[in-house]
């Protein structure tokens, strides 16, 4: 019953509106307060100690050098790029969307900067060039989530943490799913222009000389990613250490490209602060209030409860797609890997699923969620640059639930697609 009082006190909180780290906070100190004798205090000395973790310095480094990236010019380059090399496909400057976010997967750890930064651009260009821009739109909301699959990924590094995984292997893991779902996103455009669905002006093909052009303006940031996925490879670095030399290579790149200013690197930096800060309080609350939901027992009644619907691992998997799909609509990304993490790992853990696996297939469920209404932050922003109503934004992005859902299920049947690259390295 005590467990009880602490979930519900939580999703009272979050339905009066009240930040998801400020219901955690509250709602542990209503159960101290009513259950079972604690000190109260037990929260405030929660609170540091869950933070005292070297990769959580990775998210910071992260934000830092998404932000740096953006401001350093480098959306441009990278988007000139893909044109140059896939803009003659069918769907055109869709297809080029879609390219170019993969390619800033490799810089940017959070989808919303890959939305609000490269997505300004994509959606500016696709408008100019005659595309709708619902159109335009979705396809940048659906390919922005890439962004947090393909290493460097803030929320990947969430979980590592929380579930006490490597780091290495969970941003190896999600290389292939990353890729996946672009080529997944770019068959969709192609069918809806094709079948007529969505109007798309056709480019010719570009010669091979601005091709190269293209490429060795874009030569320098294509670097970073592959600095990250060669150093984790090699194992010359940590991920943390090689956030820190992507930042370094950012704010250099940015200076050389007369882009970045010190006054424009004073304001990365404290936006960058602004961002880490709202995540790493996020953090910090949910570790006493994870911390009660394991005193409590709760992963334990959840472990006996679903083994007596299904012994099956996949049948449970597929239950568990279904759960954070749903819960993905109500509730921010980093609460859920938060709260849910301590309560299912031991579950998975039970029926002999891997935790890197589990946690590829939760992030792009809980992804897939900051793109569904009511409350999908992605498509407030990309509705917000493209100046449409939200009512237009979630009519367009609809048909490309279709191939993200598609990878979901491809990543919950084959477990090698995740976890191929880590068991070779």
């Amino acid at each position: 019953m005590s467990i009880g009082i602490l979930l519900l006190a939580f999703i009272l909180l979050i339905a009066l509106e009240v930040p998801v780290a400020f219901a955690m906070v509250f709602s542990a100190f209503l159960f101290i307060l009513t259950g079972p004798g604690l000190p109260e205090q037990i929260i405030i000395q929660r609170m540091p100690g869950g933070l005292d973790s070297f990769p959580l310095l990775a998210i910071p480094l992260f934000v830092l050098a998404g932000h740096l990236f953006n401001r350093a010019g480098i959306s441009e380059r990278i988007f000139d790029f893909a044109s140059a090399a896939v803009g003659h496909l069918k769907g055109g400057l869709a297809q080029v969307n879609i390219a170019a976010s993969i390619i800033f997967a490799g810089m940017s750890g959070v989808a919303q900067a890959d939305a609000a930064g490269l997505g300004a651009v994509e959606i500016r260009q696709m408008r100019e060039r005659g595309y709708s821009a619902p159109f335009a739109a979705a396809v940048t909301a659906a390919s922005s989530i890439i962004g947090p699959i393909i290493p460097p990924s803030v929320i990947m590094v969430i979980y590592a943490v929380t579930a006490q995984v490597s780091l290495t292997d969970l941003f190896l893991a999600g290389i292939i799913p990353g890729l996946l779902m672009g080529l997944c996103l770019m068959i969709m455009v192609y069918v809806l222009v094709r079948t007529g669905v969505e109007a798309a002006p056709q480019a010719q093909r570009v010669p091979r000389r601005e091709l190269l052009r293209t490429f060795l303006r874009a030569l320098p940031a294509l670097a970073a990613p592959v600095l990250l996925v060669v150093g984790m490879l090699t194992g010359v670095a940590t991920p943390t250490e090689l956030g820190a030399l992507i930042v370094l290579y950012a704010a250099i790149l940015g200076f050389i490209n007369r882009a970045l200013t010190w006054k424009g690197l004073l304001e990365t930096l404290a936006m960058s602060a602004i961002t880490t800060g709202v995540l790493v309080f996020i953090i910090a609350a949910a570790f006493p209030f994870g911390w009660l939901i394991s005193v409590q027992n709760l992963p334990g009644i959840i472990v006996g409860f679903m083994q007596t619907l299904t012994e099956n691992p996949l049948v449970l998997l597929l239950i568990l797609n279904v759960v954070l799909l749903i819960v993905g609509l109500f509730l921010e990304t980093t609460a859920i890997i938060l709260i849910a993490t301590p309560a299912l790992l031991p579950l998975v853990a039970a029926y002999g699923i891997d935790p890197v696996h589990f946690g590829v297939v939760m992030i792009l469920n809980l992804l897939i969620g900051s793109l569904t209404p009511p409350f999908g932050v992605i498509l407030f922003i990309c509705k917000h640059i493209a100046q449409i109503s939200f009512g237009q934004m979630i009519k367009a992005i609809i048909p490309f639930y279709l191939p993200l859902l598609f990878v979901l299920l491809m990543l919950t049947f084959f477990p090698q697609l995740v976890l191929w690259l880590p068991n070779l390295f």
